[in-house]
């Protein structure tokens, strides 16, 4: 077998950093994180031949009788891991999900991802994503007791969660994912870090471990954070709005266009991927949005998109043009500001990417913007407005059927479904508080 440099460097790493377990690290198709230890001793055949695994436990990966995975890690996604002991340490990395005659599982999110990059690559791209995540501290995971009262960038005593970003932060740059911000939200002990654009699949394992590592440093201070997209009601939702780009292989970034006749700097390329993305923004919403709680967020929060329209500065719009930096090619950017942190981002940044490359495909033409003060045509299409509608809009595309495959397109209608009727079948307290005494 010809020697891996990679392979080496996870071998000799392991031996100097004295790591006695590595995890290996995987999603299922709603985005939780799945793990397995590994001894390292088991390494070099991992690499080689798969650790397999029982994959009838992981959600929407297969039935009983075809039960039998392997997983395959990725070496250059090799981190040990900062919040465990230096001695005796843990690293990770990530896997690809294979089935036993070696071929990429369909349901297994990071090659859906992947095989989107591919797609995006023989056409001569690069997808570029940077993700702006939120989400809440609470005093503990039974109740939404905030631990402050500060607001959007205050930095005063109110924001008593500073230390939990900062170790947060730390712990991050420490397992080479760069940030680019950090900084308290508009809501109360809401929060958000914001991470340095990467290549979607590299984006994808840095969402994964973002998250991981903002729950380990709050359960270290004695708190919980959630990524729930509507925790509050009355409060801010949190999102995920993620800035995306394509990049040729040159290095160049193929949305700027300093000759733009509209003065956005957007290439006529650019444009037509933002006519896939409001085109296709209702059905690929499942993903984006994938919780009856997530259209809380996108019904209620007065900054959340609705309608499918583009803009600069309106920030209701479901894509935004950012403009910090107008003249600078590698700056130029579009922002689609539905998302939440609830999706699962392999799949989330597939579906984006599927849609964007649509509009260019089929040289799809951009509407005008919204104007200034965000006030849309009284006919303009909506977001769905609720998980029973767009897991119905979903079922019914083809192009999410295409790109997520029918495995994964197949399970998610059914489990979604099965969410949306159960949700319609439960008795809320406010249904009590307003009908009980009265009817």
């Amino acid at each position: 077998m010809t020697p891996n440099p990679q392979h080496d460097f996870v071998l000799k790493t392991i031996k100097s950093r004295d790591v006695h377990f590595v995890r290996f690290w995987f999603t299922d198709v709603m985005g939780a994180m799945k793990s397995f230890a590994v001894i390292p001793s088991e390494l070099e055949n991992a690499f080689s031949d798969g650790m397999g695994f029982d994959g009838s436990c992981i959600e929407g990966f297969a039935l009983e009788r075809e039960s039998d995975m392997l997983a395959f890690p990725d070496a250059s996604t090799f981190q040990v891991l900062p919040w465990r002991p230096e001695s005796n340490a843990v690293a990770r990395m990530f896997c690809d999900i294979r089935t036993p005659d070696g071929k990429p599982f369909e349901g297994d999110p990071r090659h859906v991802l992947a095989r989107m990059s591919e797609r995006a690559a023989d056409m001569g791209y690069v997808f570029n994503v940077g993700p702006e995540l939120e989400y809440y501290y609470f005093k503990d995971p039974h109740g939404t007791e905030v631990l402050d009262t500060g607001g959007y960038f205050d930095l005063t005593t109110l924001d008593y969660a500073s230390d939990l970003r900062r170790d947060t932060v730390l712990t991050l740059e420490s397992m080479g994912i760069p940030v680019e911000y950090s900084h308290h939200e508009i809501g109360p002990s809401q929060h958000e870090i914001d991470l340095r654009y990467d290549e979607a699949l590299a984006m994808a394992d840095a969402v994964m471990t973002y998250k991981m590592v903002v729950k380990e440093i709050a359960i270290k201070h004695g708190v919980h954070a959630t990524f729930m997209p509507k925790p509050i009601a009355g409060a801010p939702g949190s999102a995920m709005h993620v800035h995306q780009s394509l990049f040729d292989l040159d290095g160049r970034n193929a949305f700027f266009d300093p000759k733009d006749p509209e003065g956005f700097g957007l290439s006529a390329l650019a444009k037509s991927y933002i006519a896939g993305l409001l085109k296709y923004a209702p059905e690929f919403c499942l993903v984006t949005n994938q919780t009856v709680n997530s259209y809380k967020r996108l019904v209620g929060d007065e900054k959340a998109p609705v309608q499918l329209s583009w803009a600069r500065s309106d920030r209701t719009s479901l894509v935004r043009i950012p403009g910090y930096r107008p003249n600078r090619a590698g700056a130029c950017r579009v922002e689609l500001r539905c998302p939440d942190p609830a999706a699962n981002p392999y799949l989330a940044f597939a579906v984006m990417l599927a849609a964007g490359l649509a509009g260019i495909e089929e040289g799809l033409a951009l509407e005008p913007p919204a104007d200034a003060n965000g006030a849309g045509a009284a006919d303009a299409r909506l977001l769905p407005q609720s998980l029973g509608e767009a897991v119905e809009l979903f079922a019914e595309s083809k192009l999410m059927r295409e790109t997520l495959g029918e495995h994964i397109h197949g399970y998610l209608v059914e489990a979604k479904r099965a969410e949306w009727n159960e949700y319609q079948s439960s008795v809320s307290q406010w249904e009590r508080d307003r009908y009980l005494a009265v009817l």
